[in-house]
């Protein structure tokens, strides 16, 4: 079994290379060749845009009796992608470029109108020399003087260049990096006075209202001490303490309960419920033996009648106390009463 991939072929002794017979193609054959699109092109039958290098299998061929200083002329053949019609454009070697042949119309390019504008203005120019000399001068004497401000321009971005030689960029760059730097500590440094200036204003403020808070408890603690130091202990048994901030229910009670514990027991420091209680004993009369003479009958007589006085009247009192008087204030006068009688 031979190689597959056979660099040397064998040719036997006898091999004469002028018995191969030739083969006569056209001189018009076509060949198959994938190729991109040149340049922008629009379809003229279906108006479809076909861009520069869009790929195509294409038909080429050679034209005949067309020759660019013994090059020869190749045509392509290509289908447009959205109707399938024909178009043909050729090669173009006198500009380095394609011709659009058939089929579709050649896009709008600047560049390649520029480089014929050029073209154009070169041949007018070389046709004026040819015929006055005085313009060959003219022209000699004008691309003089813009070739030296072409070396001047040129000089002087050489100067520029080697002072930008000389700049120290990276001490540019450090110096503004450290200006930055300072920059950040500057506004760092007045962010922390601002707050530090703002912490001691509320502490101002909150030890303002403490002083002021402790001012108001040491007056009232003080207002406190004098009402308890001039209070007495029983003046809850004379005095009614207002109620109107536990509420009418609670007043009604204390105030239910006050008056049985007056009617029962009686009020203290009231000088009208017991005063017809005490009897201011009155001197008795010295009765001296001295004498045999025996005491006059008017003025005893009339110290009778005093005392009578006193005990009718102590006796009729208690009646006219019993109607606003307690219990304790009626006991006191039954039992003065008595004493009385007793007497």
């Amino acid at each position: 079994m031979s190689e597959r991939k056979v660099l040397n072929k064998y040719y036997p002794p006898d091999f004469d290379p002028s018995k191969i017979p030739k083969l006569k193609l056209p001189k018009d054959r076509q060949y198959v060749v994938r190729l991109m699109a040149p340049f922008n092109m629009r379809c003229k039958t279906c108006g479809e845009y076909i861009y520069k290098g869009k790929k195509f299998n294409a038909r080429k061929e050679t034209v005949q009796n067309e020759l660019y200083m013994g090059l020869p002329i190749f045509r392509f053949y290509i289908k447009c992608t959205r109707c399938l019609a024909e178009i043909t454009f050729k090669t173009d070697p006198e500009n380095t470029d394609y011709a659009m042949e058939h089929g579709a119309t050649r896009n709008f390019q600047a560049e390649k109108l520029i480089e014929e504008e050029e073209k154009k203005i070169q041949r007018e120019r070389e046709e004026e020399e040819l015929n006055n000399p005085m313009k060959v001068l003219e022209n000699r004497t004008r691309d003089s003087k813009m070739e030296m401000e072409v070396l001047e321009n040129l000089q002087e971005l050489k100067e520029l260049n080697q002072r930008q030689a000389l700049v120290d960029f990276e001490g540019m760059i450090d110096q503004y990096r450290e200006l930055e730097k300072r920059d950040r500590e500057r506004e760092k440094e007045e962010d922390e006075r601002e707050t530090k200036e703002m912490l001691e204003r509320a502490l101002v403020k909150r030890l303002r209202d403490s002083d002021s808070d402790s001012d108001q408890e040491e007056k009232s603690s003080s207002t406190q001490a004098e009402k308890s130091s001039t209070d007495k202990p029983t003046d809850i048994l004379t005095t009614d303490k207002p109620t109107e901030a536990q509420g009418p229910a609670a007043g009604g009670v204390k105030r239910a309960k006050l008056e049985s514990w007056e009617r029962s027991v009686g009020t203290l420091g009231s000088g009208g419920a017991l005063g017809s209680l005490v009897v201011r004993k009155k001197p008795a009369a010295v009765v001296t033996k001295s004498g045999p003479s025996p005491p006059p009958a008017g003025p005893s007589s009339q110290t009778d009648s005093t005392v009578v006085t006193a005990v009718s009247t102590s006796a009729c009192n208690p009646v006219t106390t019993m109607q606003n008087g307690s219990s304790l204030s009626l006991l006191g006068a039954y039992s003065d009463s008595e004493s009385n009688d007793s007497e």
